[in-house]
């Protein structure tokens, strides 16, 4: 397979991204053009991870009904266990909105000031739909992408950000509402617009999936077997967040820190989410044939390599002035407060290229379990090196966070090459050297 048919395959998924990880800087922004920045700001950040840790399970769904999802059987087999699971999520979320729970979770445990908590929890209300939206959206998705409509899957990312971008422009301009209301707000309006616009899409896709019927039977415990392990990946990918937060706001300058998160770590998401776009690319074309192992490794390196260079040049240059000051909206101190945590975090995507092309790899290979283990391995570094850094070098929270989240992944890119070395010697051997 040629580098330009996986660019162009790659394209609309990597614009899909790119136009989801707009929202953070944009959002951000505005919060920050608002009455109240810090507070605001903060509880955002810490809603964002809140709801992103209670939806983590239903995150890798795309991929499974990317890789799973070949006839009417196992479409209407893992449609259940989908609904199943985002319902379980969404009442999860209630449960986590119930305030005795929820101020004891975010004061008591986590230490939130009153001022950050009470915002927190206003925005988190606002984020009830998002579990379930975000979980019946990649389902569609995933069968989009499987059937070669990526171009459908960036239409659909169209929709959530021109609704996101309505809905923050009509509270921001002709409301009162609180920065963390705007933002909260317009997240839940544009994900639930784009899991509609995704089932209306897949509709003549669907009738050609339920035409088809093979002889191998998809089971649950099949299922389970396959995504428990994904689940369990995603959850303690973002389950760490509250940790994080937690050795935050315990460090020197916490406000300051618990502020400029959101900022940072959503701009790099930018890079990130093209990194992160490869994954269902790879797992869609390395297909029975194993024929493009060495084209998508080729253009995994490549991707990385761009990314990771255009960060590193913005990060240590001018340029992160005026993406942290005059686009991001952020006060002179706060702008200079993050240009430290924006250079440690530079490195970054090119780590979540490769782990997502040895991701994509894995699930080919049916390991899944060894995804777990690897994101278990990022969850202790990340934790670790928090305590090490804040609890006995006192460092600034912010500082110990962006290194402890680029250690982790290294550590986890590293322990991933085993297994991936595995399935490449056992399924590429006589295709491929390695």
């Amino acid at each position: 397979m040629k580098t330009k048919q996986i660019f162009f395959f790659w394209l609309p998924l990597a614009s899909t991204w790119l136009m989801m990880s707009i929202e953070g800087p944009f959002l951000s922004a505005l919060i920050a053009r608002l009455p109240d920045p810090k507070f605001n700001l903060a509880a955002y950040g810490v809603a964002f991870s809140f709801a992103l840790i209670i939806e983590s399970p239903v995150i890798m769904m795309m991929s499974a009904s990317t890789a799973l999802v070949k006839d009417n059987f196992s479409f209407l087999k893992l449609k259940k266990f989908n609904y199943a699971l985002s319902l379980t999520l969404t009442l999860a979320m209630v449960l986590f909105n119930i305030p005795q729970i929820f101020y004891f979770i975010a004061e008591t445990l986590i230490k939130l000031p009153p001022e950050v908590s009470e915002l927190t929890h206003k925005a988190t209300l606002i984020l009830l739909p998002w579990p379930g939206a975000i979980g019946y959206r990649r389902f569609y998705q995933g069968i989009l992408i499987r059937n070669n409509h990526t171009k459908l899957v960036a239409l659909g990312t169209i929709v959530r950000l021109s609704t996101m971008l309505l809905t923050a422009a009509l509270l921001y301009f002709f409301t009162n509402v609180e920065g963390v209301v705007v933002g909260a707000s317009s997240l839940s309006v544009a994900v639930i617009c784009e899991a509609i616009a995704s089932r209306i899409m897949v509709s003549p896709i669907l009738k050609k999936v339920e035409a088809e019927m093979i002889a191998e039977k998809l089971s649950y415990s099949e299922i389970i077997k396959f995504y428990l392990p994904l689940a369990l990946t995603s959850l303690l990918t973002l389950g760490v967040q509250p940790f994080v937060t937690f050795f935050i706001g315990s460090s020197p300058m916490a406000l300051e820190s618990l502020a400029v998160m959101p900022v940072v770590t959503s701009f790099v998401f930018i890079f990130r989410g093209l990194g992160l776009s490869y994954q269902e690319v790879v797992i869609a074309l390395i297909n029975n044939q194993k024929e493009n192992y060495l084209s998508l490794k080729k253009f995994a390196f490549q991707l990385a390599a761009v990314l990771a260079g255009v960060l590193i040049i913005i990060a240590f240059t001018p340029l992160a002035d005026i993406w942290l000051r005059n686009i991001s909206g952020l006060e002179k101190s706060l702008a200079d407060f993050s240009r430290l945590p924006l250079m440690i975090m530079a490195i970054f995507p090119a780590f979540t290229v490769w782990i997502s092309f040895q991701r994509a790899i894995i699930v080919f290979g049916k390991l899944t379990s060894s995804i777990t283990i690897g994101t278990a391995i990022e969850f202790i570094v990340i934790i670790s090196v928090l305590m090490l850094m804040i609890k006995y070098f006192s460092a600034v929270g912010a500082v110990a966070a962006t290194t402890a989240f680029v250690i982790g992944r290294l550590c986890a890119d590293l322990f991933l090459t085993i297994p991936f070395r595995k399935i490449i010697k056992n399924s590429f051997r006589d295709r491929t050297k390695t």
